[in-house]
């Protein structure tokens, strides 16, 4: 182990096998130019379905990473949802304070310490989980529009997530609207996040510093990420469970007409490992690299609280996506679920 030791390990009580995994992997590993991130159309959605979701399950089944084009989500409302996280994270700190970070709601920054690095991620974060936000918007004067704004992009997103979703259900011989039922937005327990981030510009003096990680390896908690990518800020890597022991990684070039997709943790409980949830991180910029500020969006479908995530051959104990959620929140944001 590169950035964290055996001893390191050891003194860690994770419960999960996904946490006991993600601590292995900090070290710096390769880069690969050998996988291919395929990107899948979803033009005429309804009448292609079936199709879809065999180039999906294809694609998930390999490296758990793709990506999507004609997803339906309008170019000018992905720039103006930029728009609006670059005026939030412009907003000084002591106003950003207001809205502090608990249990996948409001603002937090460097306080993701990622079990495999040990080391605060270098961004800020702001998060919309929407039965969580009282008392965490900004202002209307603070920030005119936002709360709209960024609601209609979630929501937008929740569309297309419950679209992918419906391919998988389909798969794994579930019924088509089994995930939509289990992320239903109109209950209290909804608990699908829309994740504003802002990486910050490399700072010269720590530039060679190789423990820094903008974001450290790790899966994701949900059944299914969307990201949404700038041009020219690139960082982003993944390295699928095959590969954990020689980590080599693979970097996804960002676009600004698709939507880059993961499989996540619930999701992969929930097939019995059929679909996998693999690794990825956001490395610091090289020398040659844009060093400048690095901003994405993420809409995470994460199952409602109260829904009972259990793999049809109970490979995986049932849980909660409430308890879930919860260990794995734990782990990365101390005191914050």
């Amino acid at each position: 182990m590169n950035s964290v030791s055996m001893n390191q390990l050891a003194e860690n009580d994770y419960s999960l096998d996904e946490l006991k995994k993600e601590a292995r992997m900090g070290a710096f590993g390769e880069e690969t130019f050998e996988r291919e991130v395929r990107v899948i159309d979803l033009s005429d959605f309804e009448q292609r379905k079936y199709q879809i979701a065999d180039e999906l399950w294809l694609a998930a089944t390999d490296i758990g990473f793709f990506q999507v084009s004609h997803h339906g989500i309008p170019l000018d409302q992905i720039h103006a949802a930029f728009a609006m996280t670059e005026q939030f994270f412009k907003l000084p700190e002591q106003v950003k304070a207001q809205y502090p970070l608990n249990r996948n709601a409001g603002w937090e920054s460097k306080a993701q310490i990622r079990p495999s690095t040990h080391t605060p991620d270098q961004k800020e974060s702001y998060q919309i989980t929407r039965p969580r936000m009282t008392g965490l918007y900004p202002s209307a004067q603070e920030l005119p529009y936002f709360k709209q704004t960024m609601l209609e992009f979630e929501h937008a997103c929740w569309e297309v997530g419950m679209k992918l979703l419906s391919c998988f259900a389909y798969k794994l011989g579930f019924a088509d609207d089994f995930f939509t039922h289990a992320h239903n937005p109109e209950q209290e327990t909804y608990q699908s996040t829309l994740r504003m981030l802002h990486y910050y510009a490399v700072d010269p003096a720590l530039k060679d510093q190789l423990g820094l990680w903008r974001a450290g390896a790790h899966t994701d908690f949900d059944c299914l990420t969307l990201l949404f990518q700038r041009k020219g800020q690139g960082g982003l890597q993944v390295c699928p469970g095959k590969d954990m022991e020689q980590q080599q990684w693979t970097s996804i070039q960002p676009r600004d007409d698709v939507i880059t997709c993961n499989i996540g943790d619930m999701l992969m409980r929930w097939s019995d490992d059929q679909l996998p949830s693999n690794f990825h991180r956001v490395k610091n910029p090289e020398t040659a690299e844009y060093q400048g500020a690095r901003y994405s969006l993420a809409f995470f479908c994460q199952a409602n609280e109260d829904v009972v995530i259990e793999s049809p051959a109970h490979k995986y104990s049932a849980i909660t996506a409430r308890e879930y959620l919860k260990q794995r929140i734990s782990a990365n944001f101390k005191g914050k679920y």
